[in-house]
Parts: C-alpha cells; structure tokens; sequence
C-alpha cells in the first residue's frame, strides 16, 4: 500500500521542486540582469535610487567643482595678487625696483630699465628677470604691519582676506566629503549640503578678493611720498574664475538635487496625437 505521503512524490524528489528551481533560476537571472544591466538601480532607506544617468552627471558637476577648487588653491597659494611699482626714472635710469604680494609673503624685484618696454612708463612687469627678495607677512605671527615704498599694509583688513580664503577652502572640502559619500553609498540626500558647501565656499572667494581690493587701497592712502602704479596680477584672475566655477558647480549640484527635472517643468514635452 502507498502512504498518501508518497503519492506526491516522484522518485524520492518533491512535486514543488521544479517550481523551486525555476525561481530560483528565475532570481538568479533577475539579479545578473541587476548587475551587468545598463540601468542599475540600488534602492536606498529614503527610497530614492540613482540611476548611471544621475550618476554620471553628479561625476561631471563634481570635475566643475573640482576645476575650481585648483584654482582657489593656485591663487590662495601664490603671492601674484597685486603688482606695486614706481616710475623707471624714480631710482637711476639703469634700475628699478618693483614689488608683488599675496596673502601670506610679499617680494621685491630690482629690474633692468633696459628690459622694460620703453613706452611702459611705470616700473615692471614682476616676471621680467631680476633679483627678488621675499619675505612672509608678520600678520599671523607678530601681529605687525608691512612697510613697501614707505607706504604701511592695513593688517586687518589683510588678515580678514585670508580668514575669508582659508574659511572657503574649508567648505570646499565638506562639500567634496558630501559629493563623495553621495557616490559610494549612491544617495541624493548628500548633494543638498554639498551644492550649500560650494556656493558659500565661491562666495566667501569673492568677498575674499573684495576685502583684498579694500586693503591695497588702505595701504596706497597710507602714504603719498612715492607715487605707485597697481594693477591685480594672475592670482586674482585665478580666484575671481574660481569663484563663479564654484557657485555654478554648486547650483547644478542643487538641480540634481531635485525630485524632479526643472527643464521637464519649463518645457514640457507635447504629444503628438494620431489624427
């Protein structure tokens, strides 16, 4: 007699098991197709998924962002923001004297008067050849101020310039954390504070550069013995560049941010109905 146990059974196997294995085999499939697919989506505790899509845009704002953070580190880094120079004919007629600073050190370069060209009437420019002399700013160490040309440097004003650089460079980090953890862990939450980061970060550059042109201003009133020609240097170029870059790579960190796509809502797409 067969039990009633037996009589789903074939051969010792269970009834089920080709269904068993067809789902197995069907997950199996589904979970390739996950993995090696084009449109791989990891669904995250918030439920929103980043798409290769998302992701590859999210990679092209960060190289935005990331242009304008070697700029702020070129410029911040360098002593070309402001060249300061007298008459050719101030000194002798075979030398003159120039100088050029930054943020943390100021230089002073004697030039040939032979190597100028002959319709500039002021002294330089500080990349011609000649011998330099570089010295770091007491601001942050002595507290004292900087005397070129006779004329005495504003240190508040130039220590508010650099505590405004210093300060941006620091956001620029965060927001490179955040663009960072976004990508690894593919979550849209961390683009919100990162595009925050990167506008304040341009911003605070720009104030930087404001505060920097208030202060050569304060040092050219600080003395009217020796006329001086000014003009802003390379490094200033680097991080007023830098600045726009940053808030620009900001705001596009802060459209990816949205749940949905302001272009789709300006311009939304029209139907063609067939007729």
């Amino acid at each position: 007699m067969a039990s009633p146990a037996a009589t789903g059974t074939v051969g010792g196997a269970p009834a089920g098991g080709a269904a068993q294995g067809g789902g197995g085999l069907a997950g199996l499939m589904s979970g390739r197709s996950t993995f090696g697919g084009n449109k791989r989506r990891r669904t995250t505790s918030t439920g929103q998924a980043m798409s290769e899509a998302q992701e590859g845009k999210i990679k092209l704002a960060f190289f935005v962002a990331i242009v304008g953070v070697v700029l702020t580190v070129l410029g911040v880094g360098t002593e070309f923001w402001v060249e300061l120079a007298p008459m050719k004919t101030f000194y002798n007629n075979q030398t003159c004297l120039t100088a050029h600073y930054g943020l943390w050190k100021g230089c002073t370069k004697t030039l040939w008067v032979a190597d100028i060209d002959p319709e500039r009437e002021s002294c330089g420019p500080a990349e011609l050849p000649g011998e330099s002399n570089c010295t770091f700013f007491k601001f942050f160490t002595t507290g004292g101020n900087a005397v070129m040309f006779q004329k005495t440097t504003r240190k508040n004003l130039n220590v508010a310039s650099a505590m405004l650089a210093l300060f941006s460079l620091f956001l620029m980090v965060m927001g490179a954390i955040c663009i960072t953890m976004s990508l690894s862990k593919e979550v849209l939450f961390f683009l919100k504070p990162a595009s925050v980061c990167f506008i304040l970060s341009g911003v605070l550059v720009l104030l930087s550069l404001l505060v920097f042109h208030q202060s050569v201003l304060a040092f050219l009133a600080s003395d009217h013995t020796v006329p001086l020609h000014y003009e802003f240097s390379w490094s200033v170029s680097c991080l007023g560049c830098a600045g726009a870059i940053l808030i620009v790579g900001g705001i596009l960190f802060l459209l990816l941010a949205l749940p949905y796509s302001p272009w789709e809502r300006c311009l939304p797409r029209r139907e063609s109905g067939s007729s």
